[in-house]
């Protein structure tokens, strides 16, 4: 992953463990003030919010601890943490895509995982290439316009 998607992920557990275990604790503390912890949903719900938050921060940490940073150089072939302006030759469509960690991908923001079909397919080409995606509805064909 990318220092950038590191920091993301630090910032993110910091988040999870000071503001949202205050409130997941203040909601368990409110609920058990309704009495009878055994007839008591709110406090049942509030511990089960407990532990799914708990858990979220020990995968987070988990990815944490497992990071290998890798510094994005800016180059002329296709690689990790390139930015890809592509035409899609059948639509004619222009799309650009940053090529990151699976967990940093999000196709809405021009994110895509290094490790989808579309990233494995693109690696190591050049501006003027195309690159032959196969695809359940048939091959798709992309051709790179420029590499960043």
């Amino acid at each position: 992953m990318t220092a950038e998607g590191l920091a993301e992920l630090q910032t993110e557990v910091e988040r999870l463990e000071g503001t949202e275990r205050k409130e997941i604790a203040q909601q368990i503390k409110t609920a058990r003030e309704w009495g009878d912890l055994k007839e008591n949903a709110e406090y049942h719900a509030a511990k089960e919010s407990q532990a799914h938050l708990e858990t979220k921060i020990l995968l987070l940490r988990d990815k944490i601890s497992n990071a290998e940073v890798v510094e994005v150089e800016a180059g002329d072939v296709v690689a990790f943490g390139s930015t890809v302006a592509l035409r899609d030759e059948e639509t004619g469509q222009e799309l650009t895509y940053t090529l990151v960690a699976a967990h940093d991908a999000a196709l809405a923001e021009g994110k895509l995982s290094y490790e989808s079909p579309v990233a494995d397919a693109l690696r190591g080409l050049q501006a003027g290439e195309t690159a032959v995606v196969k695809t359940p509805r048939g091959e798709r064909r992309l051709s790179v316009i420029t590499v960043g």
